[in-house]
């Protein structure tokens, strides 16, 4: 079973599960929105209504599923109830193996800039260790599809990347590849209680992709970093959200200090080919060429 069915990870990973040939009968999808779910339906893969905040639904959802793919939520404020629900409901349906969706970081502490994205992840891994349900961990990294996001949409029309990152660098990975790789997990044995690092092979800061913008476009963007009261400050004035602004600058901070500093042999093990390269991603945002 695939929990998030219906997200951009949950749906990747199911169409990379049929490519490698598992058969649509034997996954099932969790989805929340029965709408949402037509089109995992018209692939003939089975879809199961659960919601991470029903206990209930997902206890009834878990009955007969082997192995579960645990996609955690994206609602910040309520994932650790909501992580807690899915494993308490997993252990009563007696699932044997868990492959979960975490994160990477070096700062486990509340004095993390990301402690909302850490201390959720770190809640669950214990609950699952203390559950005795066979795990496979999986510590994603930032997704490769956030870096434009997290710029902005006027970087050349500015030329300029403005963000708190100082020098920090980051192994951001594209989430196709993460959910590839997942597929990969899900589609073979001998993963059980292993941990994976699916990062990339090389780390990027933002003054490396600003290069390499001015590079593929041929528009010369510079990176400025600013301090986070100035970053947060600029946005307020141009009337950016408040919830946004601490977001960004949250991410950003965490990259200066070091978070997403990692790389693994992991994913392209996995992938049986190197990752994506940032420059290549670039390439497919700014001249629509990636290959």
């Amino acid at each position: 079973m695939i929990t998030g069915a219906t997200g951009h990870l949950g749906k990747s990973t199911i169409d990379h599960l049929l490519k490698k040939g598992v058969h649509e009968t034997q996954i099932v999808a969790l989805a929340r929105n029965d709408q949402k779910a037509a089109e995992l339906k018209a692939k003939g893969v089975k879809t199961i209504a659960g919601d991470y905040e029903r206990y209930d639904s997902l206890v009834e959802a878990f009955k007969g599923i082997d192995t579960l793919f645990f996609i955690s939520a994206n609602d910040l404020a309520n994932r650790a109830s909501q992580h807690e629900n899915i494993v308490r409901a997993a252990t009563e349906a007696n699932i044997r193996h868990i492959v979960y969706t975490s994160f990477v970081r070096r700062n486990e502490k509340e004095t993390s800039p990301i402690s909302f994205i850490t201390t959720p992840h770190l809640k669950t891994e214990r609950w699952l260790k203390e559950s005795g349900i066979t795990c496979t961990l999986l510590y994603n990294n930032l997704y490769m599809e956030y870096v434009p996001i997290f710029m902005g949409d006027k970087v050349l029309e500015t030329g300029t990347i403005y963000l708190p990152a100082s020098k920090g660098k980051a192994g951001v990975t594209l989430r196709e590849e993460m959910a590839e790789a997942s597929a990969a997990i899900l589609a073979s044995s001998g993963h059980e209680n292993k941990t994976y690092n699916l990062t990339n092979i090389e780390t990027y800061s933002y003054a490396d992709i600003a290069g390499y913008i001015s590079e593929i476009t041929g528009t010369q963007v510079k990176y400025i970093s600013p301090s986070v009261e100035e970053y947060t400050q600029t946005l307020t004035k141009v009337g950016v959200p408040p919830e946004y602004i601490a977001m960004n600058a949250g991410f950003a901070l965490a990259q200066a200090q070091g978070e997403f500093d990692h790389t693994s042999n992991d994913l392209e093990t996995l992938l049986g080919r190197k990752p994506t390269s940032m420059k290549e991603f670039l390439k497919s945002v700014y001249v629509g060429n990636f290959k």
